[in-house]
């Protein structure tokens, strides 16, 4: 996205980057498509950035600085507020401007007086215009705004269409597995034995393609997912993809013990995938005799999943997320997400536990009741989601669609759900 503002080496910087001595930099620019300057901050302009934030996002995006005389462009300080202007053009935005654009906003302080300084905003372009600020749906035109009319607006229309159908196309998996690869004899066609896969499928909004970044940006967010593993006292393993990077708790070598994948996209989308622990054979055998002991009739080729590991797996790998984006200073409500499950029809729950034994004998087995699916995706700026953790979300979800009843008034329920939170674990791995 366009910057107004330089490094030295005449890179655009980003708004975290700005120092209030880069100021200087605009006085060789003028106002137009992506810039706009006020020189201070009082109730006039204040009215005015709702339509001036709306019409950036219904456009490529731009950024407005306040604090900048916009005849000679030279610096005037407002006055440091008691409120945050973060909060201030956020409240404004959400009571004037439908859908609440994508925005950021800093007080750049002087240093000589920190009680003053320049607001500078960066507004993204929308990915679901049109952005509507009190009725009327602005446009930039030069370096000012005016209503967009006829075809303008079919194309803002459109471009949410787009935008809706790329989130969709992310949402899928990527990261190969085995079971992926047909095994080519002679005589026949045959698959590796199916997997259950769990994945979680995080896009990145406000972000474009043409945004690539450079090479010690990318090379940063390597450092931050390093450091995740790390803090979580985990192994790291990156391999490179030909648009992402792949991180692995193991070397990963084809047709090895399967392990989980998180894939880290330049514009910090992530894609998160878990297979299910599965029990070895001796445990199979040892849980098909204990469920024909409670007289529950279950196929001898039944697949079975350990409960309390693969939560733990699935909760591990996605808390590797959570520190992500902790690290690099992201906000969740800047994503949309969705999670997928693959191979998992039919597959059923298992635990050693008295609890599980017995709950399984009142209500029978706990599987996967559907056909493999996508969920719907939610935008987690919505205000619902204010409190999203990827590790609460993917264990919730994942368990749900297995049939363990989270949330559920039945003291029975919860006291099966707490004892395999809390399970033993048994010899199924890692």
């Amino acid at each position: 996205m366009y910057s107004p503002f330089r490094n030295e080496q005449g890179q655009p910087k980003s708004l975290d980057e700005v120092a209030y001595a880069d100021l200087a930099q605009l006085k060789d620019l003028e106002e137009g498509f992506a810039l706009e300057f006020k020189r201070t901050w009082n109730e006039n302009v204040r009215a005015k950035i709702p339509k001036i934030i709306a019409s950036f996002a219904n456009s490529h995006g731009g950024w407005l600085v306040i604090g900048i005389a916009d005849d000679n462009k030279t610096v005037c300080p407002v006055p440091k507020q008691s409120a945050d202007f973060s909060q201030i053009f956020g409240e404004l935005c959400r009571h004037h401007v439908s859908p609440t654009p994508r925005f950021d906003t800093r007080f750049i302080a002087d240093p000589a007086n920190p009680k003053q300084g320049a607001v500078v905003v960066q507004v993204h372009e929308g990915d679901f215009p049109p952005y509507v600020a009190d009725g009327i749906v602005e446009i930039r035109e030069g370096s000012t705004s005016g209503p967009a009319l006829g075809s303008a607006l079919v194309e803002l229309y459109s471009k949410a269409t787009k935008r809706k159908q790329e989130i969709r196309e992310f949402c899928q998996r990527t990261v190969w597995y085995p079971a992926d690869t047909p095994c080519t004899s002679q005589d026949s066609t045959t698959y590796e034995a199916p997997l259950p896969l769990f994945s979680l499928y995080l896009y990145r909004m406000g972000r474009r393609a043409a945004d690539t970044p450079s090479r010690a940006a990318q090379e940063s967010h390597v450092v931050a997912m390093r450091s995740a593993f790390a803090q979580q006292g985990m192994s790291c393993h990156v391999q490179h993809a030909h648009d992402s990077l792949i991180f692995r708790t193991s070397k990963g070598i084809p047709g090895s013990s399967v392990h989980s994948a998180i894939e880290l996209f330049p514009d910090e989308s992530m894609k998160l995938t878990v297979p299910g622990v599965m029990l070895d054979p001796h445990m199979q055998e040892e849980a098909l005799r204990q469920i024909s002991a409670l007289d529950i009739e279950v196929p001898a080729n039944a697949l079975f999943i350990g409960a309390t590991e693969t939560l733990r797996r699935v909760t591990r790998m996605a808390s590797l997320l959570d520190r992500y984006v902790r690290l690099r200073a992201i906000s969740w409500t800047n994503y949309a997400v969705a999670y997928e499950l693959e191979n998992m029809a039919g597959v059923m729950l298992w635990s050693e536990t008295k609890t599980y034994a017995r709950y399984i004998s009142n209500h029978g087995m706990l599987f996967c009741g559907t056909t493999d699916c996508r969920s719907r995706i939610r935008y987690l700026d919505d205000g619902i989601h204010g409190s999203f953790r990827a590790r609460q979300f993917a264990g919730s979800h994942f368990f749900e669609a297995c049939g363990l009843p989270l949330g559920s008034p039945s003291e029975e329920d919860n006291e099966l759900v707490d004892a395999l939170l809390r399970g033993e674990k048994t010899n199924m791995g890692q």
